[in-house]
């Protein structure tokens, strides 16, 4: 399995600390937040990772490097200028994810789900990892049925980690999905992912599961230092 790893964004509401720094190289409990990930994604066997990125893009690769020191390939997916969203920015990198099911994560999160447990490949187009609402999102996003299915509404919604395993066909007609939305006329186009993967749950589509362990949405310099105290 290949992974993606979402690393483009702007990290708005952690400025000053992204004005020189993107959001997922900040360091956390003495390495970067990305690092993270790529030692997780090590560890259950995967060898490519694609890193997508925007915002000061030349920052990877020299911090980073190949990936060599964790036993990954890394492959770098610049979108230009302007980050393309989480569902542009997976369109985007599809040439380099191929067409088997691929884990995807958000760069700007610390969880500490193992990857083991996902399934190689999802049951439908989409397997998302869910965790209890935080205060910044007390309402939820998707709700977890007792069948493991996941529903834009409903009741008992959680939070959707940032963590899924993902077939590429979930963006087969993204235009039709998201029509007249803006940002899908460019060329690369920017949209969100949550559209297609609502989409993919009404017909039946998207499992999940609850993690109940550790999870942060690394938002705020404030969310960044108390997770990095937790050390």
């Amino acid at each position: 399995m290949k992974a993606l790893v979402f690393a483009a964004g702007k990290g708005e509401r952690m400025r000053p600390l992204t004005d020189h720094t993107p959001k997922p190289l900040l360091p956390v409990r003495g390495q970067p937040l990305i690092a993270w990930h790529l030692q997780r994604l090590a560890a259950i066997g995967v060898h490519d990772v694609v890193v997508n990125t925007a915002w000061l893009a030349d920052r990877f690769a020299p911090t980073l490097g190949d990936g060599s020191r964790w036993g990954l390939r890394l492959h770098y997916a610049h979108e230009g200028a302007e980050p393309l969203e989480t569902g542009g920015g997976m369109l985007h990198a599809l040439p380099l994810l191929g067409d088997a099911p691929f884990l995807a994560v958000n760069g700007d999160i610390w969880c500490d789900h193992d990857f083991a447990q996902l399934p190689n490949e999802p049951a439908g187009l989409a397997h998302l990892v869910l965790v209890d609402n935080p205060d910044h999102n007390p309402g939820g996003d998707f709700a977890l049925g007792p069948d493991g299915q996941v529903q834009a509404a409903g009741e008992s919604r959680l939070t959707f980690s940032g963590i899924g395993v993902y077939r590429p066909a979930l963006l087969q007609g993204w235009r039709t999905v998201i029509a007249g939305a803006a940002g899908a006329e460019l060329d690369p186009p920017r949209f969100k992912l949550a559209p297609l993967l609502r989409a993919a749950m009404r017909a039946g589509q998207v499992t999940g599961e609850h993690h109940r362990g550790i999870w942060t949405d690394v938002g705020t310099p404030e969310r960044l230092a108390a997770l990095d105290a937790e050390a």
